[in-house]
This record gives structure tokens, C-alpha cells and sequence, in this order.
């Protein structure tokens, strides 16, 4: 396998007990780029990992808004970590590595991680890694992890689904990934939640606020998205990332982990519940969500459908890190999405009534080259 000693791997605000980042370190170097300055690049052709966006500090009225979504989803999130864990250890057993796919199924990884050692006492190895959509998973990183453990069963584990991008990704990867190595990996990618119908192990399909989606790094350990960028990323290199330690005062990463992980001690009957409800129901991806964006492209006339991002995790991402267009809603009363409305007003982005859709909510990116 590659040598990846002679590679500084990133290390951010998580305690490495919790998970350990395949990254290269790039916080030395310069890769942000201006909202408009990269949302031509991406449009123009640029590969959206060659560069970062600005990140975004998150104002108090923000952080408010955060605290309040953890204290109202706190159990939801720790009761569907619980039951998407059981349903993993019923159907692949006791034996998995997990490995999250950075940086959105890292807090969801944390968590899994933690449950399975307070119900089974049980100290799974957990990873995280980079999978960039038209690229591919980070391959030095999965050989790493097959070479440390070679008689254990892989789990790629991801926060939630939007259009399924991450999950074809990741079955194109897989395959390519046998091809090359001889090594058969399992595609199925588990989620906290599927709003999308593309995940066939998740713990729900209600696309509701996961307080991990409100932020960007200062939720996710000060990692920033990962990187591929040829200039600073060689051949035996993993993917790389940077931490942003003058978010350290903001940094909420660990104190969400914690919050949820108290919740797990009295969630069990209602684990237990949903765990045994979905296993009486077909989780076979039905792909719904992607008749919504076929219907949205069409009325709007969006040619690009990576310019769509639809569910509350991709909306605020579109919110934090891209150029809105505008918010699709299917209701604007609707209490799960007081951080998206926070968002589009303190940047001044519209919001429309849209009620054909499986999701609560999208944002759109306007076209460039759109007429207005």
C-alpha cells in the first residue's frame, strides 16, 4: 500500500478516542475562495474540491438558534442514531469498522460509535475519511484502513441523503475500488436520516433538522470540507482538510456529541420501538426524491442539477458555503426550519411556497448564466 507515514494527518477539536481523521493537513495553506469568486469557478468547471469557500462564522443570533434546534432534536437525533446502530449490528454484526464519510457523517459516526460502546461495551474503530462527488473515495485512506484491519467489516457512514450523489459515489468508488485492489468493499451507505429514499439502513426517513447540518465546521470538530487539489495532494497523500482553530471560541463540536450521547441512556424503549417498526417496513431506496428534482428542473428550468440541493442539511449547506438563488419550502410556518429562515434573511435570499415535494425544504443555485 501507499507509505503514508512521511503525511501529517489533520487533527481537529475531537478527542481521537472518538474518531480519527485520514486527512492531510493544508492548514497552512491559502484555499479559500469569495463566495462569487468560487461560485463561477465551480459553474465555469473548476472542481468544487480544488478550493474551500470562506468559512462561515456563525453569528450569535445563529449559535441561538443552534442551541435551541439541539435541545428540541436532541432525542430524535439520539433515538435515530440508535435505531440505525441496532438495525448495523443485527444485519453485519459486532465485527465493523466504521468509517464516516467527512466531513457530515463524522458527528454521526461520534455518535454511533459511543452507542454501540454504552449498549455493548464495545470500543469500534472509527474513521474518517474524504469521498468527493466526481471523484471518488479517498483510496490511500481505505487501504490504510484495510492494512490495520484486515479481518473486519467496513461501514461507510454518512449524516443524511439529499439526491443520493454521496451513495452513487460511493457504489462507482466500490467497484472501481475491486477493479483495482481485488478488495470487495460494501457499498451501503448508512445514514442518520433519508429523506431522499436512498439509503437502505437508516435510522428515519423525516427530513428534519440534524443540529450537525446547522454548522460548518465549528460543529464538525474545526474541519474543514476536504480537499483534492493536485497542487498540495500527491499520489500516496489522503485527501486533504484544515482546521480552523480561531473558531475555537465558537466551537460547539463536542458539546453537541455530548448532549445527544446523554440522551441515549433513557432513549432505549423508543429505540427498541423504531428499530422493530422499520424492520416491518420495506427500506428499499425507491429513489423518490428524485422525481421532486425532475419536477423542480422543469419548472424552473435548472439544466445542471447539481445547482439543486434539496432536504434541510443540502439547504443549509447552500445557505453557509454557495450563492442561493432561493429557498423552496413546503411550508413556511413550519418550526423545523427556523434556522433556514434565519439563513435566507441574513442573506437576503427569497423564499417560495413549493408543496409538490417529498422534502421540507431546497435550496436552489442560480445558473449563472440565467437570465433574471
Amino acid at each position: 500500500m501507499p507509505q503514508q507515514e512521511k503525511v501529517k494527518t489533520l487533527l481537529g477539536s475531537y478527542s481521537s478516542d472518538d474518531v480519527i481523521f485520514l486527512l492531510k493537513d493544508l492548514s497552512e495553506i491559502d484555499l479559500e475562495r469569495g463566495l462569487d469568486e468560487r461560485e463561477k469557478a465551480i459553474q465555469s468547471g473548476i472542481h468544487y474540491s480544488e478550493m474551500l469557500p470562506v468559512e462561515y462564522e456563525p453569528t450569535d443570533d445563529y449559535l441561538k438558534l443552534f442551541y435551541e434546534s439541539l435541545t428540541m432534536y436532541k432525542q430524535k437525533v439520539a433515538v435515530a442514531v440508535g435505531t440505525v446502530t441496532e438495525l448495523l449490528i443485527e444485519k453485519k454484526g459486532r465485527n465493523i469498522v466504521l468509517v464516516s464519510l467527512a466531513r457530515a457523517g463524522t458527528p454521526i459516526g461520534i455518535l454511533m460509535k459511543r452507542y454501540v460502546e454504552m449498549r455493548y461495551g464495545i470500543n469500534v474503530p472509527h474513521y474518517s475519511i474524504s469521498i468527493i462527488r466526481g471523484r471518488g473515495i479517498d483510496e490511500n485512506a481505505m487501504l490504510h484502513i484495510i492494512d490495520t484491519h484486515p479481518n473486519q467489516q467496513i461501514v461507510f457512514v454518512d449524516g443524511w441523503t439529499g439526491k443520493g450523489a454521496i451513495a452513487i459515489e460511493l457504489t462507482r468508488s466500490v467497484e472501481s475500488f475491486k477493479e483495482k485492489y481485488g478488495v470487495a468493499l460494501d457499498d451501503e451507505l448508512v445514514v442518520l436520516a433519508d429523506p431522499g429514499y436512498c439509503s437502505s439502513l437508516y435510522g428515519t426517513r423525516e427530513d428534519f433538522l440534524i443540529p450537525s447540518a446547522c454548522l460548518n465546521s465549528t460543529v464538525s470538530g474545526l474541519v474543514s470540507r476536504t480537499v483534492l487539489n493536485s497542487n498540495w495532494i500527491g499520489g500516496t497523500d489522503f485527501h486533504g482538510a484544515k482546521v480552523y482553530w480561531d473558531l475555537i471560541e465558537k466551537d460547539v463540536s463536542n458539546h453537541h456529541i455530548d448532549v445527544i450521547t446523554e440522551e441515549f441512556a433513557n432513549a432505549g424503549p423508543l429505540i427498541s420501538k423504531e428499530k422493530e417498526a422499520l424492520l416491518k417496513t420495506d427500506m428499499t431506496p425507491t429513489w423518490n426524491g428524485l422525481q421532486t428534482i425532475a419536477s423542480i428542473q422543469e419548472l424552473y428550468g435548472i439544466d445542471d442539477v447539481n445547482l439543486i440541493k434539496p432536504g434541510v442539511g443540502e439547504t443549509t449547506r447552500v445557505l453557509l458555503r454557495r450563492v442561493p438563488w432561493k429557498i423552496l419550502v413546503q411550508d413556511e410556518n413550519d418550526p423545523r426550519l427556523k434556522h433556514i429562515f434565519q439563513l435566507a434573511k441574513e442573506r437576503s435570499v427569497p423564499i417560495e411556497v413549493y408543496k409538490d415535494m417529498v422534502y421540507t425544504c431546497c435550496g436552489l443555485i442560480r445558473p449563472l448564466d440565467m437570465d433574471l
